[in-house]
């Protein structure tokens, strides 16, 4: 589905925390393994859980809920604690691949936000807790792009054409069309999907490619001048092009969590809620957000971030536009719908 990958330093950062803890942990210790999206976690908050839990961290990523899914469908056994979206945890967890959490071990849970566990799919947090919310906004060259306006028409501008990129995600890119004719991003009505189909096949004809990496270099460098992605990508690129905004489309946007959860097959189940545990703890919440540029929702964290991510109006929707955005839901076998239209605007010349 997604996604979000920062700098190569960070990578780097982490490798090398991963290797300097298996030394220093040694043999015997016990291993939590985390299977995550790639760079999504500061390096730093690893070593200290390492350093708090005598243990080492093993941290293995997947590119998409759906490679995660099929791969622990198939059988891998080996994971601990994973960070899917909140759709993919609702299939998960009925089909009894989740470990219901203790919140006996979870006390830190008490500083979630409970704004957001409001529209929240596990409401209680039976089975999953929140890790990072990704809002889905534009993100553009102030210099570069004339007369803007904070709204997914701006993929109509013909004189933007070829320097525009969309998501390569079927409900990222479907649920913007739907949202552009106020309908909702979970929607199966099969009419409002085609007319969906139909605005995203106008504004194919005026981007340059469906991209879920490039675009982030790509406006960074100039080659693209308006862009659909996640709101921590376009913050990280910030500190590399001053000239970088990013806005949430009057329309409202898709918001996707990435939440915390203990596979079934788990083998280090108290390590597992130690470590979820540890990621709300306010001050590690904070750290970590500050880190990716991801909002981790933990109302003892707010105080604690940077500003550029609490006085930021593309992480802190407004409210008004809070009540127009939604949460990506898992359709079931409505899924089909939208393979099917997706299909069909990839297809189209």
């Amino acid at each position: 589905m997604k996604r979000r990958t920062a700098p190569v330093l960070i990578l780097a950062c982490l490798v090398l925390s991963c290797l300097l803890s298996a030394v220093a942990c040694g043999k015997g210790r016990p291993e939590l393994n985390v299977y995550t999206w790639a760079d999504y976690i500061n390096p730093e908050i690893v070593a200290r859980f390492e350093s708090e839990h005598g243990c080492r961290v093993v941290i293995d990523t997947f590119d998409s809920n759906e490679s995660m899914y099929a791969k622990l469908k198939a059988g891998a056994a080996g994971y601990d604690v994973i960070t899917p979206s909140s759709y993919m945890v609702s299939l998960m967890h009925a089909q009894g691949m989740l470990q219901v959490l203790d919140h006996d071990r979870l006390p830190n849970l008490a500083h979630v936000d409970r704004d957001y566990l409001a529209k929240a799919i596990d409401k209680t947090m039976d089975h999953s807790a929140p890790y990072m919310v990704v809002n889905t906004v534009i993100g553009y060259l102030e210099s570069r792009v004339p007369d803007f306006v904070p709204s997914t028409s701006m993929f109509e501008r013909h004189d933007l054409k070829g320097r525009m990129t969309l998501l390569n995600d079927m409900r990222e890119t479907i649920g913007a069309g739907l949202k552009s004719l106020g309908y909702s991003i979970n929607t199966i009505d099969e009419r409002e999907l085609r007319e969906a189909r139909d605005v995203v096949l106008r504004w194919k004809k005026n981007i340059a490619k469906f991209e879920n990496e490039q675009y982030k270099t790509g406006l960074a460098s100039g080659e693209f001048l308006l862009v659909q992605g996640y709101s921590g990508d376009i913050l990280q690129i910030q500190k590399e092009n001053p000239d970088v905004r990013l806005a949430v489309p009057r329309e409202g946007i898709v918001i996707s969590v990435d939440d915390l959860a203990i596979p079934m097959t788990a083998q280090e189940k108290d390590l597992a809620h130690a470590f979820i545990n540890f990621l709300h703890e306010p001050a590690v919440a904070a750290a970590n957000s500050n880190f990716i540029k991801y909002l981790c929702p933990n109302t003892g964290s707010y105080p604690l971030l940077g500003s550029d991510l609490r006085d930021n109006p593309a992480v802190f929707l407004s409210p008004e536009l809070a009540a127009k955005s939604e949460i990506l839901a898992d359709l079931g076998a409505a899924n089909a719908l939208y393979v099917k239209i997706w299909d069909e605007i990839k297809a189209a010349k």
